[in-house]
C-alpha cells in the first residue's frame, strides 16, 4: 500500500517520474507513436476535407479548428516525449486536448452549421419558387420559331 508521502512524491517533478522510455516502458512508445500518427492523420484529413468542402465556409472553419487543435495537442505530446517532461503534463495535455476536440465538434460549431443549413435551404426554396412561377404557363417553355427568310 502506498503512503500519502509516496503519492505526493509522484506529483512533484523529478527524474523518477519523467516521461521517458526507462520510466514508462509500457506507455511511452504507444503514446508517442499514436501522437505522431494522429498528427499526420489530422493533416491528411484536413487537406481532403477542405478540398471537398471548399464551398461551405462553416465546414472549412470546423476543419481548421480541428487541425490546429490536433497540431497543438499532438505536437505538445511529441515535444513532451522528446524532452522527457513530467508525466502529469502529458496526461493533462491529452485530457485537455480531447476536451477541446469534443467542445469544438459538439458545442462550438453545430449552431453555426445549423444556421448555414437553414440559409442553404432558404436559398434553395426561393430558387425553386422562382423557377416554378416562371413556367406557370406551359407554352412559355416553347420557343417561337424564327421566320425563314427566302433567298433571292
Amino acid at each position: 500500500m502506498h503512503t500519502i508521502q509516496e503519492l505526493l512524491q509522484t506529483l512533484v517533478p523529478s527524474p523518477d517520474n519523467a516521461f521517458s522510455p526507462t520510466n514508462f516502458q509500457d506507455v511511452f512508445y504507444p503514446i508517442s507513436i499514436a501522437a505522431f500518427v494522429l498528427l499526420i492523420g489530422a493533416i491528411v484529413l484536413y487537406n481532403v476535407q477542405v478540398r471537398k468542402l471548399h464551398k461551405h465556409p462553416p465546414l472549412v472553419a470546423l476543419q481548421e479548428w480541428l487541425l490546429w487543435t490536433a497540431v497543438c495537442v499532438y505536437g505538445l505530446v511529441l515535444i513532451e516525449a522528446v524532452f522527457e517532461f513530467w508525466f502529469v503534463t502529458v496526461v493533462l495535455t491529452l485530457v485537455i486536448g480531447l476536451g477541446v476536440f469534443v467542445w469544438i465538434r459538439f458545442f462550438r460549431f453545430p449552431p453555426e452549421i445549423a444556421a448555414y443549413n437553414r440559409q442553404l435551404a432558404r436559398a434553395r426554396s426561393t430558387a425553386q419558387t422562382r423557377a416554378a412561377s416562371k413556367y406557370v404557363d406551359p407554352s412559355s417553355t416553347v420557343r417561337a420559331r424564327k421566320s425563314r427568310r427566302r433567298r433571292r
